[in-house]
């Protein structure tokens, strides 16, 4: 008998169950909000939401050292001049930028601009960098890791990015950055940050007047760096400010868009404003836009309140703008006014001043027009470690893997059986001739809409860690429910029950089987066989769906393996994060290359 189970158990968490238990955090947070009712206890608050926000991200680098800027070419032009420049944001780390400021001698206020996730980085914000320019402000839009000069993965034969668009990138360096407790986020502040030093190091720029605004994803930045840069004095993020009551329901952004236990730490996105607060914040939204006008006007409405606490209701604004997403003339022109207003004591015109652009090569900062010195991973990987116990991990993985109860005892009456936590109809039919159950675990997150090829399961797992948990461990504790369900059939032998998973299902089918004694027997199959493998490689497949995060601190998975048991697990040609095979010494199986030469010796039985 072979058949597909959905459990419907608690351990079964589809996304309309995760969103549920993030809605649940929000309400929480909501009660909170409620009972501040005087500045004494906003600043209170304030104070406690910026550990909770910096210990989301994995804290941010501390390095402040040489900026090593340099000025690669100057372009005059009618009543301003663009520099294309380099700086360092880390030791060797380059970021590439355009320095948009008057042509006049002076000292102004200036404006960063993190950029949104348009490929072509930097020059993208040539209408607004012009504007601000042409109004008195040093602008500087920059190129995020992952695009324009900055690609991640970037091969020279094909001069492209082996690792897709900008988006792409950063997940899969976001899912690296998870595995050791960080957010990928936390080096895109730092580079904002150290755009910051840069600016205030210049000689035209007034270090007391410094504002940021940025859309999509640089809308994202933007109010990251505004929260925890005491320097910014005017923020403005476009596109991007969102309650998660509504964000739950829809897209919730990538890698360093949706923070790990951001929910479970009991924050939202006015959280960041309301950490701002009093200082002067507007929110852009346009009507079409996938971060809704409706889930910004919670945002709004919500700091707004906040905002009155300090007698500072002029201080915080909302703008909507026609079309979709992306900063339309109205948004424009009110971020150009609120800057105007805000770091220029209102000397200024809002209204947009049309101009010539220049061709994409004339903002281009290196000869190449592609840095090498763009690698973010070697950063990640220095991340220190403790090495942790396997006592230790046994207790970690049964405190987030209980085994259910079973009723029934190994050597009833009954026949072995196997859970596919891959389909695989050729062997379930195999197995049922020989006398197996064979169960098809449909899990959670399985055939969702938003996979990614190479990225895999990502927003599934995006929203699980949001939540304090993780896909790999839901998958599990859904495994070790299966297990449970099969020992207390009649017709199945409670000591001899097995898994077989292909690809990243083995990683959660190695947890199932380390916190499951009722589990006897693992087969895994073309599994990855090491997390910290995965930072070998800047495109590292489906990692983001088995990603745990924080647990390459103490533990790869070959801890898990020992710890469910050499003689339970057979390791069928185990591979790297790229999906090929990699002979290695121990009790690892191989196959021929004729997939049905030998399958059934290859097979686990009991």
């Amino acid at each position: 008998m072979f058949f597909t189970l959905l459990l419907l158990l608690a351990a079964d968490l589809i996304a309309a169950d995760l969103n549920q238990i993030g809605y649940e955090h929000l309400a929480r947070r909501a009660d909170e909000i409620a009972r501040i009712k005087t500045p004494d206890q906003a600043r209170a608050r304030q104070s406690e939401v910026r550990k909770r926000i910096l210990n989301a991200i994995g804290g941010l680098p501390d390095y402040r050292g040489p900026l090593n800027a340099r000025v690669t070419a100057t372009t005059p032009r009618a009543g301003y001049t663009i520099e294309n420049v380099t700086f360092e944001s880390l030791p060797g780390l380059l970021v590439t930028a355009n320095v948009y400021r008057p042509a006049a001698p002076g000292r102004y206020p200036a404006v960063l601009i993190p950029m949104g996730h348009w490929s072509q980085g930097k020059l993208a914000a040539q209408v607004i960098a012009t504007n601000l320019a042409l109004k008195g402000f040093v602008a500087m839009p920059y190129d995020p890791l992952g695009q324009g000069e900055r690609l991640q993965a970037w091969d020279v034969r094909l001069g492209r990015s082996i690792g897709g668009g900008a988006t792409d990138q950063h997940q899969f360096a976001g899912a690296q950055a998870l595995l050791l407790g960080q957010s990928f986020a936390r080096y895109r502040v730092h580079d904002a940050r150290r755009g910051i030093d840069y600016l205030v190091s210049r000689p035209d720029v007034d270090a007391q007047w410094i504002g940021v605004t940025g859309c999509s994803g640089g809308g994202t930045v933007t109010t990251y760096v505004a929260a925890l840069d005491d320097r910014v004095k005017a923020a403005a993020p476009a596109c991007y400010m969102n309650s998660y009551r509504s964000l739950l329901s829809t897209h919730i952004g990538d890698a360093e868009q949706s923070l790990p236990g951001f929910l479970s730490a009991g924050l939202d996105e006015a959280d960041y404003v309301e950490l701002f607060a009093p200082k002067p914040w507007l929110i852009g939204s346009t009507e079409q836009d996938f971060f809704t006008p409706t889930g910004a006007k919670q945002v709004f409405d919500e700091a707004r309140e906040w905002y009155r606490l300090f007698g500072a209701e002029d201080r915080i604004a909302w703008v909507v703008g026609p079309g979709g997403h992306g900063t339309p003339l109205k948004v424009r022109e009110a971020i150009y006014g609120w800057m105007i207003r805000w770091l220029k004591d209102g000397n200024g015109d809002a209204r947009e001043v049309p101009f010539e652009l220049v061709p994409d090569h004339v903002l281009q900062v290196t000869p190449e027009g592609q840095t090498a010195a763009a690698d973010i991973l070697p950063f990640i990987r220095e991340t220190r470690r403790t090495r942790g116990s396997s006592e230790e991990l046994r207790a970690w993985i049964r405190e987030r893997v209980p085994a259910p109860p079973v009723r029934r005892s190994a050597g009833d009456a009954g026949r072995p059986a196997m859970i596919l936590a891959t389909p695989n109809p050729e062997l379930a039919g195999e197995l049922e001739r020989t006398g197996n159950v064979v169960l098809t675990l449909k899990w959670t997150g399985t055939g969702a809409p938003n996979r990614r090829p190479l990225v895999g399961e990502y927003e599934t797992n995006t929203r699980a860690m949001m939540i304090g948990d993780a896909l790999p461990l839901i998958r599990a504790r859904e495994i070790v429910a299966a297990a449970a369900e099969l020992a207390n059939r009649p017709d199945v032998d409670a000591g001899r029950i097995g898994i077989y998973a292909r690809g990243v299902a083995g990683v959660p089918a190695l947890f199932a089987a380390a916190a499951s004694e009722q589990i006897a027997r693992v087969w895994l199959e073309r599994t990855p066989y090491s997390y910290e493998r995965a930072l070998d490689t800047p495109v590292p497949q489906e990692l983001f769906e088995t990603v745990i995060p924080g647990f390459l601190l103490k533990w790869d998975l070959g801890d898990v393996a020992a710890l469910a048991g050499p003689k339970r697990v057979v390791w069928t040609d185990p591979t790297d994060w790229r999906a090929n095979v990699v002979k290695l010494p121990g009790d690892y199986r191989y196959k021929p290359s004729d997939a049905n030469l030998g399958a059934e010796a290859f097979r686990p039985g009991f």
